[in-house]
């Protein structure tokens, strides 16, 4: 009798189990391979952002429905300016996909727009953990640390942001002599 009651529960609690668990991150890395290598050949500005607007694309879709609707509903807290419910929306994400690289990069924008840098580096690091190569949060990574008066580590961020693309208009905030530029 025991074993049925337990094998009844768990029948019962699968479904429930289900849904507060975030599916994989769908393996994009040979299409963003292919658009980092594009970049760094791209003839101009233009085509740079074209490339880069794709890597946003593949970046801003998320593991499943709940996911991308706390996304979406996050992001347009913050065009309102509503950046504490935004936060809060980022918040749940990040519990429900710990793996979702983007949640803790739109949060951490967030942060940054409240010019709490502290909190905008934890999470870019985290988003940096899971996505090494993630140009938005390399780039942000860079301003924070600006934020910050973290200027020399800013600039190796900056660099190697700028060696996914050149083409960056935070370009203009290298510093240093003109060797070290990449």
């Amino acid at each position: 009798m025991k074993t049925w009651l337990t094998f009844a529960l768990c029948l019962i609690a699968t479904p429930v189990l289900a849904q507060d668990s975030c599916p994989a991150v769908p393996d994009r890395d040979a299409e963003k391979a292919q658009i980092y290598r594009d970049l760094r050949i791209s003839r101009d500005a233009t085509d740079a952002r074209l490339l880069s607007d794709e890597l946003w694309r593949i970046w801003l879709v998320a593991p499943d429905a709940r996911a991308q609707d706390l996304l979406d509903d996050a992001m347009r807290l913050r065009r309102e300016a509503n950046f504490e419910g935004s936060i809060e929306l980022l918040d749940e994400l990040v519990e429900y996909c710990p793996h979702y690289a983007e949640g803790y990069n739109q949060r951490a924008f967030s942060n940054f727009l409240r010019r709490e840098f502290g909190a905008a580096l934890l999470d870019l690091n985290a988003a940096l953990d899971i996505d090494p190569l993630h140009l938005g949060a390399l780039t942000g990574k860079a301003l924070s640390q600006m934020g910050l008066g973290q200027d020399e580590a800013a600039q190796q961020s900056l660099r190697k942001a700028l060696r996914l693309n050149p083409w960056l208009a935070e370009r203009s905030l290298l510093t240093g002599p003109p060797e070290q530029e990449l």
